[in-house]
């Protein structure tokens, strides 16, 4: 296992003052787009699917961790952090985005990854490496819950990181907490006034921020999530984020399809391929299959088994994730 020893870690960048003034993470309002060939291949009117494009937020590729990740720069600057500490899966979206913030703050990162250093560098590994980011390795992890087998490395790194003279930022898993989910409370408030009689937003759910942060402003029964396997329970963390934002409900009443997780979080799932050829070949779009692959799949199941009914305005969060699709073995 890989160490965070901290003469592998790069010194110290200069940090210029107010780095980040005049240049936001999130390039907001973010594009609200209909599409309609998906619209029409699904049953549908041509006015009836629109996607949200989180994708095109801006730096580092982009994606709906930039909307965390600037709460998360903003506390980090308030300790005084020069390296941004954070977890995630080989191909992690959240993590090369955290390498991205940081290279744009002037900050260093350091990666705690699972699993073991892969022979070759694909996807998201090729980027976190072009970002500067230093990978920790952190072995196979039992479990499903990944965010929580990570959690005792992530917090050696830091310790490591401490006693080497540093002041790391530990970035919480996928970016998520209570505070960052706030930025998908304004997300959700951008979708009101693009498509003010919205009906549903199909969202993945990871670390489960993201959705936390729409039915916080949106209510639950306007969204729909739809689990990747990332928490082993997806219902249970998407509650008790809302309920430390202030908005306590049960469980029961959020919305989650749990039908295309497979063999496990990573996994390539016949629904999310299909679903995935299905907006490539329709509105041109690419989707990754973690995540966006995931919730387009739970698009089309909920067309057909009723749930989103003709007429009613449908969003899909396109909430970024293009260089996973590279890396995935399953695709190589």
């Amino acid at each position: 296992m890989a160490t965070a020893d901290p003469s592998y870690v790069d010194p110290p960048r200069d940090q210029p003052p107010q780095v980040e003034a005049g240049r936001p993470l999130v390039l907001t309002p973010t594009p609200l787009e209909p599409a309609p060939r998906l619209s029409q291949a699904l049953g549908l009117s041509p006015d009836q699917v629109w996607l949200k494009r989180d994708d095109l937020a801006g730096l580092g590729g982009g994606g709906n961790k930039l909307r965390k990740l600037e709460v998360s720069l903003a506390e980090a600057r308030k300790v005084g952090a020069d390296i941004l500490v954070t977890t995630g899966a080989a191909q992690s979206n959240h993590a090369r985005l955290t390498a991205a913030v940081a290279a744009r703050a002037g900050l260093n990162a350091v990666l705690v990854l699972a699993g073991d250093e892969p022979a070759d560098r694909r996807g998201n590994l090729l980027l976190d490496e072009l970002l500067g980011a230093h990978v920790v390795w952190a072995g196979e992890l039992e479990g499903s819950d990944l965010g929580a087998g990570l959690s005792a490395r992530a917090d050696e790194v830091v310790a490591e990181l401490r006693q080497s003279g540093r002041t790391p930022y530990l970035v919480p898993y996928g970016g998520t907490s209570p505070t960052t989910a706030e930025g998908y409370v304004a997300a959700a408030r951008e979708l009101e006034e693009q498509l003010p009689d919205l009906s549903h937003v199909v969202v993945a759910v990871g670390s489960g921020g993201t959705m936390a942060g729409l039915v916080r402003q949106l209510g639950p029964t306007k969204v729909l999530g739809v689990d990747t396997g990332a928490v082993a329970d997806p219902r249970a963390t998407v509650a008790g984020l809302l309920a430390e934002m202030g908005r306590g409900l049960e469980p029961a009443s959020l919305r989650l399809d749990h039908d295309h997780v497979g063999e496990g979080y990573g996994a390539l799932v016949p629904t999310v391929r299909e679903a995935v050829e299905l907006v490539a070949r329709t509105e041109g779009v690419l989707l990754d299959v973690t995540y966006v692959g995931r919730a387009a799949a739970g698009l089309v199941a909920g067309v057909r088994s009723g749930l989103i009914r003709p007429g009613a305005k449908t969003v899909l969060m396109h909430t970024g994730g293009l260089p996973g699709l590279f890396g995935h073995p399953a695709l190589g």
